[in-house]
């Protein structure tokens, strides 16, 4: 297996097209065509988790949380992302593709405390935003490397289908001028050449790099291509494609507020938690918000929301939310993302055969309650 395999499993758990369009996800460091044999799953790629993977000799690192976020201006040693270069180890990172996926983050923090599998996002995915189509110009002996390198680059998906496109033969023409070298024919004399006309769909917040993809992999010194807008396409929470997103919302068995807070630290495993709000009463819907619910926690009480699990909210947020009469339970922000883990890992192992999927023993939230 390659790392290149790795990432197409994550793709298929977490399609990139899912993320929000400020996040920092995908192949982070490393080679796509490196040998994997063993990975490591954390939640955040700290230097404790780098010193274990490399002691485990793992080729790789799926780290929920982006060690590379902000643009970088230099790469110095005591660095992650140094140490990541240094060692040989490949990091991926899925965060908000995982969270708004069918199945990902909230799905599983929804499942563990009960909620009704009839629920829908918070708030839907940027997927079902508008996109752009991709039209390019190949001759056939280079058009698996074309697409190939489009669809890496995060074309090409359609809903749950991936590697999505239409091809037409057809004849391009070019005359290349002084100085130019076609791969093609020569300068300075007109050529006809038979050429595939290939059509795939970009998600928005990856055009920029389907177009690096397609100047990396197209044989043609200039190669030829249109991007055209579309509409974005109606969408409603009856298909699968209407369950993607952030957040989650739904029925529970009626539950009292106390016996809920109880429900979320058996079920994460951790022995405090942070309530606001109303700590007795009956509640029959809540939302979870994996990570920080931000600016998901309006939008969840217009949704009817009487109680929202979380990892973290704003101390006037909190404030506010509390004095509507809607319960707030944070568990620390990564607590309520780390039992996604478990299930990623299970979904890697059935797709990568032969390569050994471990969890980090290091991995933890920087917070305590004492």
């Amino acid at each position: 297996m390659k790392v290149a395999d790795l990432v197409r499993a994550l793709e298929e758990a977490a399609p990139r097209a899912m993320a929000e369009e400020w996040d920092n996800v995908g192949l982070l460091t490393g080679d796509p065509n490196a040998p994997v044999t063993r990975v490591m799953l954390a939640i955040d790629c700290t230097r404790e988790v780098v010193d274990e993977a490399a002691r485990l000799a793992c080729q790789a690192i799926v780290a929920y949380h982006p060690p590379i976020f902000r643009p970088m201006t230099r790469v110095t040693h005591g660095s992650i992302a140094y140490e990541l270069v240094r060692r040989d180890i490949a990091v991926y990172s899925p965060h908000t593709a995982l969270d708004a996926a069918v199945g990902g983050t909230n799905d599983v923090l929804a499942d563990a405390l009960g909620m009704d599998a009839t629920r829908a996002p918070i708030r839907a995915s940027a997927a079902t935003d508008a996109a752009y189509k991709l039209v390019t110009f190949v001759p056939s002996d280079a058009l698996a490397r074309v697409s190939d390198a489009l669809f890496e680059a995060g074309a090409g998906r359609i809903g749950d289908y991936r590697a999505c496109s239409f091809r037409s033969n057809g004849t391009g023409t070019f005359f290349g001028e002084a100085g130019t070298t076609p791969a093609v024919g020569r300068a300075g004399q007109m050529e006809t050449v038979d050429e595939v006309r290939l059509e795939t769909l970009v998600p928005i917040a990856r055009v920029g790099d389907a177009v690096r993809a397609l100047r990396a992999s197209h044989p043609y010194e200039e190669p030829a291509f249109d991007l055209v807008k579309l509409a974005a396409a109606p969408s409603g929470n009856e298909s699968e494609g209407g369950k993607r997103g952030m957040g989650r919302i739904g029925e529970i068995a009626p539950i009292d507020r106390a016996a809920l807070v109880a429900r979320v630290k058996e079920r994460l495993a951790i022995d405090r938690v942070l309530v606001a709000g109303p700590t007795s009463g009956a509640v029959t819907r809540i939302a979870v918000c994996a990570g920080s619910a931000g600016d998901l926690l309006d939008a969840a009480m217009k949704l009817g929301a009487q109680a929202i699990v979380t990892g973290e909210v704003r101390h006037h947020d909190a404030l506010r939310v509390a004095a509507s009469g809607v319960t707030v339970i944070c568990a620390l922000h990564s607590n309520s993302e780390r039992i996604a883990l478990p299930p990623l890992a299970k979904r890697l192992r059935a797709a990568l055969d032969g390569v050994d999927i471990v969890l980090s023993a290091v991995d933890r939230d920087p917070f305590v309650i004492q």
